[in-house]
């Protein structure tokens, strides 16, 4: 057997997925398979990791996450002598969050060689009914989009993989181990299970709530707050005007939202060791939160505040460096152009209904958790 998986990938003991599975009768654990950032979740974001020997097991340790874009799926000599592939990767709901397009290459490849692939599903702890954003344009297909669903798809890993098998055909051996007693209504406070940061800058439920939308800040000059305690819940530049920002954000009445005046220092990535300013969101209704519109506005009272100023990021994003970092978040140039067009809020929120409304029709075979009320 091998294992997919990363820090966050315990039982409500805490006790970590290797050390379950390598002490089931019958079960041999042969080797270990780290996404990004890594098996133990040391590494940041578009930081290669190294393959090894994972020093609590012995193990060895194989990375899907190196310098190239062919580090990103495992090869014949990893998956030399397994009959499957148990796959435990907590997501967040995302699209471009990349344990999906990791699952996804262990899939192609384990089909290619006749090894099963089981995955213990997760809640998803955005709940698994609200979707919103745009989906996939055709040529938009990369790490952080390896599948046409809206930015919040509100599905698990599990339903993500069935989608995925049965639109590209792959004649995989998939078992999905269910979640048991989960209800799509239920987000990650309702299960009442631990929280482990899935990802570095991953640190608590609420950053998950706004990454739909924060994620987005990644594809400008702006800061998204890495380097700081609370990355995505705060956006900045040394050159933003906190409190007017603060002001246009607040007069949207954004649902389940406020915005603050915030100053801060990242001590790492963009602007590291400037003083940005820009706000604090802070979420008083997080069921009522559509991060992907927010974000959205805030990025549009950013550029209006400044647009020479304000910039699209040009550097290489995810192994992909012919297409801007923010279209292959988005899934297509559009966001970009609306954005750059002043296109009122309402007007692109109709444009991703619409999306959402087809694609909700097209998930429902493949969903293994009631869609409810």
């Amino acid at each position: 057997m091998g294992l997919l998986a990363n820090q966050a990938s315990v039982d409500t003991r805490l006790r970590h997925a290797a050390d379950a599975l390598g002490a089931l009768p019958g079960v041999r654990l042969a080797a270990l398979f780290g996404p990004e950032h890594g098996l133990r979740g040391e590494a940041q974001d578009m930081e290669a990791t190294r393959s090894g020997t994972d020093p609590a097991t012995g193990l060895p340790v194989h990375s899907l996450y190196g310098e190239s874009a062919a580090s990103l799926a495992p090869d014949g000599a990893m998956l030399e002598g397994l009959d499957v592939v148990v796959c435990d990767l907590p997501d967040i709901g995302t699209r471009y969050y990349t344990f999906a397009a990791t699952l996804f290459l262990m899939m192609e490849q384990a089909a290619a060689r006749g090894i099963q692939v089981v995955v213990a599903d997760r809640p998803n702890p955005l709940g698994g009914r609200v979707m919103e954003g745009p989906g996939l344009a055709d040529g938009f297909r990369s790490f952080v989009g390896p599948l046409d669903v809206p930015v919040r798809h509100g599905m698990t890993l599990g339903e993500l993989a069935r989608l995925f098998q049965a639109e590209r055909r792959l004649d995989v051996d998939l078992e999905i181990v269910l979640a048991e007693g989960w209800d799509r209504g239920d987000d990650g406070a309702a299960t009442g299970l631990p929280w482990v940061p899935p990802s570095p800058n991953m640190p608590t439920l609420d950053t998950a709530r706004v990454y739909p939308g924060g994620c987005l800040v990644e594809g400008t000059n702006l800061s998204e707050g890495r380097g700081t305690t609370r990355p995505f819940e705060q956006v900045g530049a040394p050159w933003l005007d906190a409190p007017a920002l603060a002001d246009t954000m607040n007069r949207m009445r954004l649902p389940g939202l406020r915005f603050r005046p915030h100053w801060f220092r990242p001590v790492a990535q963009k602007w590291q060791g400037r003083t940005c300013a820009g706000v604090q969101v802070h979420m008083d209704e997080p069921h009522r939160v559509r991060s992907f519109a927010a974000y959205v506005a805030l990025l549009a009272a950013c550029r209006a505040q400044d647009p020479a100023r304000f910039a699209w990021r040009t550097e290489p994003y995810e192994f992909e460096s012919d297409r801007l970092a923010i279209d292959l978040l988005a899934g297509s140039p559009q966001l970009r152009a609306d954005l750059e067009a002043d296109r009122p809020l309402a007007e692109m929120e109709r444009d991703w209904d619409t999306a959402v409304a087809a694609f909700a029709r097209r998930r429902r075979p493949h969903l293994l958790y009631p869609e409810g009320a």
